[in-house]
C-alpha cells in the first residue's frame, strides 16, 4: 500500500509546515460527504495516532489512517497551478465515480 507525493505537492506542504512552525506532516484522509459518498480531508498532524501509516517522499510525511488507506491506496497527491487557480489534486485509481461539482467521489 502506498501514497505518492509529487515534488510540487511536497514543496507546498513543506512551505505550509514551515509557516506554521510545527507539525510532523500532513494527514490525508476521507470522510463521508457530498452526493457521491466520500470527500478528501487534508489537515496538519502534530502527533501520530495508533494505526497511522506514514509515507515519506521528498522530505515530507503524509500520514493516513488505516480506514482511509483502503480508499486511498495508490493515490498520487499533486499540487497544480492553472492560471489564477491553484490547489491540491488527487489522482486516485480507486475512484469509480465523482459528483458533478467535483466535491465527492465513490469507490
Amino acid at each position: 500500500m502506498a501514497i505518492d507525493v509529487t515534488e510540487s505537492a511536497a514543496a507546498r506542504v513543506s512551505s505550509f509546515l514551515e509557516n506554521r512552525g510545527k507539525g510532523l506532516g500532513l494527514r490525508l484522509g476521507v470522510k463521508t460527504s457530498g452526493c457521491s459518498g466520500l470527500a478528501y480531508v487534508l489537515e496538519f498532524v502534530d502527533e501520530l495516532n495508533e494505526g497511522d501509516e506514514v509515507f515519506e517522499q521528498h522530505g515530507v510525511k503524509v500520514i493516513v489512517d488505516a480506514k482511509s488507506l483502503v480508499y486511498l491506496d495508490g493515490t498520487q497527491l499533486d499540487f497544480v497551478k492553472d492560471g489564477l487557480n491553484e490547489g491540491f489534486e488527487f489522482k486516485n485509481p480507486n475512484v469509480d465515480g465523482e459528483c458533478g461539482c467535483g466535491e465527492s467521489f465513490s469507490v
